[in-house]
């Protein structure tokens, strides 16, 4: 049966901005109480330190509430209701694609992240089968020994940049678990792993420089690199179409895969598809792994952690949800809370600031995984806790990347502990595309025991 490609979402600046002020005119109704002036330092402390300006005006507004940021009105919903009300109850009435998400179609294309309706629940049923059980045992193996080859170069006494030697760690594991690319013994895949962060780093500026398009600007730059990748991409799987040759990688199983109508993904959607995975769980793991680690060496009274790794990685997630927010935008007017919302405008929630809710959470800046203990996590209210979003669009890459954060973790733990190399450090979190420390997390390795 043949679905509908997703419609065109403007990717210039001014296009973007015209599409945006159009919606705002369409839009029918009031807009919630919140701060609507026009305040360029306002949106820099949103780009900056977004979630002390959510939850002051959470507790100013309540739960729905209106921001302007530059020249747009944002309307965000927080905490349990909110969170399943977007995500699950009412998810039909909220679309991805041209509610933020669009943002990354220059590099993901029309990917799981960036695509709604059919076109997205096709593509997610012919992908789901990789990434159940029994087909993750392969990309297991690959995540230990990676991690174990990656630990056993520390010395006691050594000083390592966390943040930056997990993300190599991420990118080889996924290199070889989603391509199966060997970074050691191929110029080519190491090139692509290069080109990846380069891309990656678009995201990573300031938003007036993602604005600017001329030579030498970020978008040249990720505009290049992206080529490069689609160029590797497209010949491996013109390779392995030609050839036959499958491997235990996500890609191998998803060039068989295919919907129940037998239809399978094409070129383009396959390189789509494993651009979008690649893009998803190399920062997310990055990020919380990072995280954890910052957070067990500012709480030495964690003293097995390894004991308790499930309620360790669901507190870290509490406290640094590394998919923060989730954009989008309204189809028709609903309300929530009481409060009426316009339909065709920009609406978000965000995991990050729901999670610190302290009628939620008590103590919500407290690192406390016994908070996540089976029957107290079994006691939460729905939409309580997202991380990964919720319902139909639940991350389908969660349990990947779950065992990828624990491979790592374990591989840690096992043989060492971190201490923060300056004690008093409170890191600066970069929010864009995924949390993450800005400056990285110098760390002391000591051996455990």
């Amino acid at each position: 049966m043949g679905v509908a490609p997703p419609p065109t979402v403007p990717s210039g600046v001014l296009q973007r901005v015209r599409a945006d002020m159009r919606s705002q005119r369409a839009a029918r109704g009031g807009w919630p109480p919140g701060e609507m002036s026009f305040s360029p330092s306002r949106t820099r402390e949103f780009e900056r330190e977004p979630l002390p300006l959510l939850l002051r005006l959470h507790e100013r507004h309540g739960p729905v509430f209106t921001i302007r940021l530059l020249y747009q009105p944002v309307v965000f919903a927080l905490g349990p209701e909110a969170n399943h009300y977007i995500t699950v109850s009412h998810a039909s009435n909220f679309r991805w694609r041209d509610g933020g998400m669009g943002d990354l179609i220059p590099l993901l294309g029309d990917g799981l992240l960036t695509t709604d309706g059919d076109y997205h629940r096709r593509a997610r049923r012919i992908m789901l089968p990789a990434f159940h059980r029994e087909q993750l045992a392969a990309s297991t193996a690959i995540m230990a020994e990676e991690a174990e080859n990656a630990v056993s170069g520390w010395r006691p006494g050594e000083r390592v940049d966390l943040y930056m030697w997990t993300r190599r760690l991420a990118l080889r594991i996924a290199m070889r678990a989603l391509f199966g690319f060997e970074p050691d013994r191929d110029t080519r895949d190491a090139r692509m792993a290069i080109e990846f962060e380069e891309a990656l780093g678009y995201w990573g500026r300031d938003y007036a420089l993602q604005m600017l398009r001329g030579p030498g600007s970020p978008w040249r730059a990720m505009n290049r690199a992206k080529a490069e990748l689609d160029r590797v991409i497209f010949a491996e799987i013109g390779r392995r179409r030609a050839s036959g040759e499958r491997g235990v990688d996500i890609l191998s199983l998803l060039l068989d895969a295919s919907d129940e109508d037998g239809s399978q993904l094409s070129d383009r959607e396959l390189r789509d598809q494993v651009m979008t995975l690649l893009f998803a769980g190399h920062d997310t793991t990055t990020s919380t792994v990072t995280f954890m680690f910052y957070e067990l060496a500012r709480n030495p009274q964690e003293t097995d952690p390894l004991s308790q790794l499930d309620m360790v990685l669901d507190e870290t997630l509490r406290m640094y949800p590394p998919a923060w927010i989730g954009p989008r935008r309204s189809i028709e007017p609903f309300e929530l809370h009481g409060v009426r919302v316009p339909g065709g405008v920009m609406v978000n929630y965000c995991s990050w600031a729901s999670h610190h809710l302290p009628e939620v959470f008590p103590e919500p800046w407290r690192f406390q995984p016994s908070r996540f203990a089976p029957e107290a996590k079994a006691a939460l209210p729905k939409g309580a806790y997202v991380p990964f979003g919720g319902g139909s669009r639940t991350c389908i890459g969660m349990r990947f990347g779950q065992l990828e954060i624990k491979a790592i973790a374990d591989a840690i733990l096992s043989r060492f502990t971190l201490d923060l190399e300056d004690p008093s450090l409170v890191p600066s979190i970069r929010q864009m595309p995924t949390l993450s420390p800005r400056g990285g997390l110098p760390v002391v390795v000591r051996a455990r025991g």
